[in-house]
């Protein structure tokens, strides 16, 4: 069941909440008549448990059960720091 866990990666936007920072995931599709890219992105309220994420670092995230009311996502690494 752990690998069928959705992983996303994206930028930390807020890290102002007590164990918990916001990460803003960008996707980039096509679209179906014209053929223009184009970008979308959706924030996520993810688990941050020893508030190491800072704002501007690249993290993966991972789904979990619900932790909050708006919290279904786990910070899993930080896969690039701010500088």
């Amino acid at each position: 069941m752990r690998q069928q866990r959705k992983r996303l990666v994206g930028v930390v936007t807020s890290d102002k909440m007590d164990k918990t920072v916001v990460v803003a995931v960008t996707t980039t599709k096509r679209h179906r008549l014209y053929g223009k890219v184009i970008r979308r992105v959706k924030k996520y309220k993810a688990h941050d448990e020893q508030n190491d994420c800072k704002m501007g670092d690249r993290v993966q995230i991972i789904e979990s059960k619900p932790i909050s009311r708006h919290k279904r996502w786990a910070v899993v690494s930080i896969v690039e720091q701010a500088h």
